[in-house]
């Protein structure tokens, strides 16, 4: 599979994801003009777009519509809004699997601006010579860690690793872990991962992004981007992580099903954990957590160990899972407002700085300049991640999924798996069987 550089132009796209446009009152000219209404995915950044929303209203008299679906209930909410008269004009589809789910809702967006805008205009989701999504963001994902709680452990007297440096494969991750876990009241810690995040919804972070790595390291080997069937080769490997990751927690496995990710998010940044696995997007759940303890100079993201043979050569996992797409079912006046909205957050100097600056995205468009990328400490890393011709970063492949039900059954699966009620076995043959059945359209 190639490297992810590709995704390079994906990332700023994310920002796509731009805030609906509602219409203006009973103004004869507005509803003339269409009107805009965006379907946020991400509930971490709706403050974002409607600080968007202000100031393209302010800035054009446009009224912009932003509506957020709650987390893991994305494609329910989107089913729902998508049949009202005023039904999204701007939305996002979950790559060529959500393209089949939606393409009949989708415009073709060949001839638009902010598909020519693209740095690498074959990440965009298309379908014979039609474009129906648009990358938005490049975004990457990792196990954060808490520097000033490892140097302190580093510092122990019997510390199995003396640097992050050290910390290269899943053999000395787990080895460092486990001691951590063992020296934890020593360093002030609850434990050295914070909760896993099981609570209904809440489970993404294991049924899609750490899923992840056993999904994209089989088609690696079979040299293709997709497959009707998988073997679950690299399910240990899942499972090796995972079991490190609940074992070695601030909360006992049974609790884990009660957890959010903003629980788990708050324990890091509250200095409870060494680490915690998630995206660039979390620094925004550190920094503004009350009574933060992390200082930013502290936050650092390493790669995801697994126990795959030469992956002290890989790095964090890089890519995108949305694309903008335009509802082509509403009125020609919407599609157009819809579009006008989306050119003006991704090219003008206003809509730019708002996208590095509030979503703190990584554009995969030509109109952003190579010093136009977030300053948080989470997305310079995935900008190095990204620029490091010496590792491999793990390409994101969970788009390819078969369907949002799929993983809600395994996230279900891996919570009943975690709290002793169901065997690894059960879980494979899960991963297996419904794969293909899903797959396979049944």
């Amino acid at each position: 599979m190639s490297r992810i550089k590709r995704f390079t132009g994906l990332a700023l796209t994310a920002a796509l994801a731009v805030a609906g446009l509602a219409a203006c009152g009973g103004d004869e000219k507005a509803d003339s003009a269409g009107s805009v209404y965006y379907l946020n995915f991400k509930p971490e950044q709706e403050e974002a777009w409607k600080k968007i929303a202000k100031a393209y209203t302010d800035e054009t008299g446009v009224k912009v519509k932003i509506v957020t679906a709650a987390s893991g209930q994305y494609e329910k909410t989107l089913k729902t809004e998508i049949e009202k008269a005023d039904a999204p004009t701007i939305f996002n589809i979950n790559g060529p699997v959500g393209l089949k789910n939606w393409k009949n809702y989708t415009l073709d967006l060949a001839d638009s601006e902010i598909y020519k805008q693209l740095s690498d205009p074959n990440m965009a989701v298309k379908d014979g010579d039609g474009v129906y999504g648009i990358p938005f963001v490049v975004e990457g994902y990792g196990i954060i860690y808490n520097d000033a709680i490892l140097q302190k452990y580093f510092a122990m007297s019997g510390a199995k690793a003396k640097s992050v440096a050290e910390i290269n494969n899943f053999a000395k991750l787990k080895e460092v872990a486990e001691d951590i876990q063992a020296k934890k009241a020593a360093l002030g810690i609850d434990g050295a991962f914070a909760s896993t995040s099981f609570a209904p919804g809440e489970d993404w972070r294991w049924q899609t992004h750490l899923a992840n790595y056993p999904v994209y390291y089989e088609l690696k080997d079979k040299n293709v981007a997709d497959s009707d069937k998988l073997e679950f080769t690299y399910g240990d490997n899942y499972k090796n992580i995972l079991d490190l990751y609940v074992k070695n927690s601030t909360v006992a496995p049974e609790q884990a099903t009660a957890k959010t990710v903003t629980d788990s998010m708050a324990e890091f940044a509250l200095g409870k954990a060494a680490f915690v696995q998630n995206g660039n997007w979390g620094w925004s759940q550190i920094a503004e957590v009350t009574g933060n303890t992390v200082k930013e100079s502290d936050v650092h993201f390493m790669p995801i160990y697994t126990g795959v043979k030469g992956e002290e050569k890989t790095s964090i996992a890089v890519g995108t899972e949305n694309f903008l797409a335009v509802n082509a079912k509403t009125s020609e006046a919407n599609q157009k407002a819809s579009l006008d909205f989306i050119n003006w957050v991704f090219t003008s100097e206003k809509g730019k700085k708002m996208v590095v600056d509030d979503l703190k995205f990584i554009a995969p468009f030509k109109s952003f300049g190579k010093d136009e990328v977030p300053n948080d400490p989470l997305g310079k890393e995935v900008k190095a991640a990204v620029d490091n011709p010496d590792l491999q970063t793990i390409n994101w492949v969970f788009p390819i999924f078969p369907s949002q039900d799929f993983k809600d059954g395994l996230g279900q699966q891996l919570a009943q798996y975690i709290s002793g009620k169901n065997s690894w076995d059960n879980v494979k043959k899960y991963f297996v069987d419904e794969w293909a059945a899903a797959k396979a359209g049944k």
